[in-house]
């Protein structure tokens, strides 16, 4: 994984685990230890899937640049419906609290995708190709000529 996006991998994932946390905290004062179990399990669910998504779409962008935005789009709309499956799969379980996982699942979601906006956003990426050296010495046209 390219330094780059490893970057934008851990600028994402560090607010989200810190959410994760805060959830935890919240979630132990509320339900107790069950609601700790929930909440972690609520962000450890969003890391992976998130972070498996950026890898895909990272690689995707490498090896077919051109179908990189459809890959986006499709890409979280899969990782949203996932999610909805695995809450509805996990809605009626007695391992941990359900509302603790939600909440948590849910506040580590929007933070993910807040932070990662936030990087690409402060990230000095190049969006057109700088001139090369080769077309320094073409002759210049237009009213500059």
């Amino acid at each position: 994984m390219p330094s780059n996006d490893a970057r934008t991998l851990l600028h994402a994932a560090v607010p989200t685990l810190a959410t994760g946390a805060v959830g935890a905290v919240v979630s132990g004062v509320v339900a107790g230890g069950k609601g700790v179990i929930g909440a972690v399990l609520g962000a450890v669910v969003v890391v992976l899937f998130m972070g498996l998504g950026m890898v895909v779409l990272q690689r995707t962008a490498k090896s077919l640049p051109h179908l990189f935005q459809a890959m986006g789009l499709m890409l979280y709309t899969a990782q949203l419906l996932l999610l909805f499956i695995v809450m509805s799969l996990l809605k009626n379980t007695t391992l941990f609290d359900f509302k603790a996982f939600g909440f948590t699942l849910l506040a580590a979601t929007i933070v993910w995708v807040a932070a990662q906006a936030r990087h690409y956003m402060k990230a000095k990426i190049f969006y057109v190709d700088p001139a090369s050296d080769d077309t320094a010495g073409a002759a210049k046209t237009g009213s500059a000529a």
